[in-house]
Order: C-alpha cells, then sequence, then structure tokens
C-alpha cells in the first residue's frame, strides 16, 4: 500500500468549478479498483491550493487509474483551472505512531 498525494493550484475564479466537478466524480475515483482511500485537503494559508491524498494497494492500481477513461476525463476537466503546474508524489508510510 502507498500514498499518492497530489498538489494542485488554481485560479481563484475556478475554484468554485473544480469543487462542483469534484463532487461528481469522487465518488468513482474512489470506487475505482485498488483505490483505498481518497481526501481533498485544502491549504489553511493559501486557499487556491488544494492537495488529493489518495491511497491505493498497488502502483500498477494507481497506473490503470492513470489510463483510464475516467481519468483522462477528470483530467481533461480540471488542468484548465489551475493557476500553476500540479505537483505529485507517491510516498510509502515511513513511521506512524
Amino acid at each position: 500500500m502507498f500514498t499518492r498525494i497530489v498538489k494542485m493550484e488554481f485560479e481563484p475564479d475556478n475554484i468554485e468549478a473544480f469543487l462542483q466537478n469534484f463532487e461528481i466524480v469522487k465518488n468513482k475515483i474512489r470506487n475505482f479498483p485498488g483505490c483505498l482511500q481518497l481526501k481533498l485537503l485544502r491549504d489553511k494559508n493559501n486557499t487556491s491550493v488544494f492537495f488529493t491524498y489518495s491511497k491505493w494497494e498497488k502502483e500498477s492500481d494507481l497506473e490503470k487509474y492513470r489510463n483510464s477513461a475516467l481519468f483522462k476525463t477528470v483530467w481533461a476537466t480540471t488542468k484548465p483551472f489551475f493557476r500553476s503546474k500540479a505537483q505529485a508524489w507517491s510516498v510509502d508510510e515511513f513511521v506512524c505512531l
């Protein structure tokens, strides 16, 4: 199991459209095979910055999602809303207390 974190910064005028679309697609993403958890987080100091935090069973599950029609549709809708290029990290849990 691993975690995928994606940082997205939006143009302020596009935030509402992003949130409306996320509401439509969030359950489809969460129910994609191999996705164990999905969170949308918002930066406390810069409200134009959001993070998706998702847990995946295997890297191959994430790759299947990234190559799916669902991802292509979600990304095609979301990308034009960005203020800057998204950043993404795949991380393994190292310490948990």
